[in-house]
This record gives structure tokens, sequence and C-alpha cells, in this order.
């Protein structure tokens, strides 16, 4: 990731260390995903019966692990965009509309991260608990308000650091391209 044009080297750091923490997210919620759904495969295939609280670990570390996802599409910029509106606008326009893509993302995501943590707070103050494991359901709850807060951070420092912003990955270019083209660099 380069270095901001101005604002110090602490954006970079903050987004290189977010990033990392996203990226240990989904690996261990992946691998307690993988592992849950392994042991209850096992369970049937030696007891006749499953273990009743793996679904829904299941469900909640794949809940964790699209959330982590949705950072690191982002930090990649491989998330999907409707690209065939880029040659509706002048060309001209492109930095600055890029410049208000991230903005518009950042306040969106903090708009829903704020609607995600009344959710979270409901189910708190509820008292809701999973039926299968007796277990309150706000703490994996919480990963969704926190997944657009930290996207809403790094689509701000996009906006206010252009140096910061990931390269354009032309993600369905890649994924459309013919095997061995020159797109897909084999």
């Amino acid at each position: 990731m380069p270095e901001p044009q101005s604002g110090g080297r602490w954006p970079a750091a903050l987004l290189r260390g977010l990033q990392k923490f996203e990226k240990w997210l989904a690996v261990a919620a992946f691998a307690l995903l993988v592992v849950v759904i392994f042991a209850d495969v096992v369970s049937r295939e030696l007891t006749g019966a499953g273990l009743y609280w793996a679904s829904q670990v299941g469900v909640w570390a794949n809940v964790i692990v699209v959330m982590a996802g949705f950072g690191l599409a982002s930090a990649e910029g491989v998330h999907l965009r409707p690209r065939f509106t880029d040659q509706w606008l002048p060309h001209s326009w492109a930095a600055g509309l890029v410049t208000a893509q991230h903005a518009c993302m950042a306040v969106f995501c903090a708009l829903i991260g704020a609607l995600a943590t009344r959710v979270v707070l409901g189910s708190w103050e509820l008292g809701e608990v999973s039926i299968d494991l007796f277990a309150p359901v706000w703490p994996v709850q919480l990963f969704l308000p926190l997944a657009f807060f930290a996207a809403a951070l790094r689509h701000g420092l996009y906006a206010v650091f252009p140096a910061l912003r990931p390269d354009d990955s032309s993600a369905m270019a890649m994924v459309t391209s013919e095997p061995g083209s020159s797109e897909t660099g084999a």
C-alpha cells in the first residue's frame, strides 16, 4: 500500500492493521466453520446423529467470514461495481468521481453500521439467545456494525488520501476472460 501524499503515515498503518486483522478473523472463522462441519459429518457417520449445535456455530462462523471478506474485498479493490457506467461521463471527471464514490460509500457504510448497531443493542436489551446454543446472539451480531464502520473508515480514508486506494482490479474481466489470455496473466 503506498504512503499517503499528506497526513503522515498513520492512515496507511491503520489500513494495513485493519486489513491484517480482517484476514486473521476471516481465516480463523473459516477454520472454525470447516472444523465444526467436519465434526458434524464424522458424528453423523459414527453415531447416526449430528451435533445439535453444529449448524448454528457454522452459520455464525459464516457470518464472520462474510463480514471480514467485505472489508478485504474493499481493501484489495476486488468488490463488484457497475463498470458499464464508466463511459457515461467525461474521462476528465474520473478522479473527482472516484473520490465522490469513496466518500459516498463511507457515508453509506456509516449509516448501515448505525442501523446494525441498533439491531445489536435491541438484541442485547431483549436478551435474545440462540435456541440451539442458549447463548446470546448479540456478540455475533456485533460483527455487522463493526464491519460496516471499518468499511466507512477505510473508504473515508480513500476519499481523503487518494494514494491509499487499491488499484482497480478489474475482477470481472479476470473472471470472464478466456483461459490463457493476456488479461488473466496466465
